[in-house]
């Protein structure tokens, strides 16, 4: 008998996690399918995100660029000087010094987990199984008044310290539109570890036939685009790590 209610518990067990995968996959093939279709976003090669950063008090204009085959580059403009502030070329990744401003490379760590973010481009929910991610529908939950879909996305574990570890999201979606609404991660390491990032996501524009959030602020900073431009000309030079110039003294 005990071994009856098992197998039968089992089954139930087996029958609502088919349910909720299903169920989570609607979600976002509806997701997809109100931000201008499934096709339209694999055709994306390439992505120019424009805007303006504010944190702290400061307004801090950039430009974010990111390609299929996981390059990326981040320019900002402080006190009217543009630099490239950080890039990944596919395999080297490097960013700028806060109090030098000099370019350092990242360490092997860091890169490593960069290339690992190659998958994500355009959105890390596209054809997330072929990518080896998982989905879990939690449930629906409200959140400022607003119903939701709440989405598990587990996604390649990173390393920190040496260690792999979880890299989990949690995606808010829209139940009337289908759109997410607000993010949750959770910060791995540095002094804010364990710390989790609620990033709201909102003022949805079409582009091209697709549509994308210009606003997204979290407890830390707000960024607005102005502007996103899809499959942009690229310079590859723009990625790569700025050699410095040895000056030599003329005698």
């Amino acid at each position: 008998m005990n071994a009856l209610k098992s197998i039968l518990v089992a089954i139930i067990l087996a029958i609502s996690t088919s349910f909720y995968a299903q169920t989570a996959d609607e979600v976002i093939d509806n997701y997809f399918e109100n931000t201008g279709g499934k096709e339209n976003w694999e055709k994306l090669e390439g992505l120019e995100m424009i805007g303006v950063m504010k944190m702290q008090g400061m307004e801090i204009p950039f430009e974010q660029l990111s390609t299929k085959d996981g390059k990326q580059v981040v320019t900002i403009e402080i006190q009217g000087n543009r630099m490239v502030w950080s890039a990944f070329n596919g395999e080297t990744s490097w960013e700028r010094n806060q109090m030098t401003m000099e370019a350092e490379k990242s360490n092997n760590e860091a890169t490593e987990n960069k290339k690992k973010q190659v998958k994500d481009f355009p959105d890390p929910l596209l054809n997330y199984k072929e990518k080896g991610y998982t989905v879990e529908l939690i449930g629906k939950e409200t959140v400022d008044g607003t119903e939701t879909f709440k989405i598990k996305l587990t996604k390649d574990p990173i390393l920190i310290n040496g260690e792999s570890k979880p890299n989990i999201s949690h995606y808010y979606f829209d139940t009337e539109n289908f759109v997410p609404i607000i993010v949750e991660t959770e910060i791995n390491e540095g002094p804010m570890k364990g710390q989790v990032v609620k990033s709201s996501i909102s003022d949805y524009q079409e582009v091209n036939g697709v549509y994308f959030p210009f606003t997204i602020s979290n407890q830390f900073q707000t960024m607005g685009f102005k502007e996103i431009k899809l499959n942009p000309e690229i310079d590859a030079a723009i990625f790569e790590f700025p050699e410095k110039i040895v000056e030599t003294k003329k005698e």
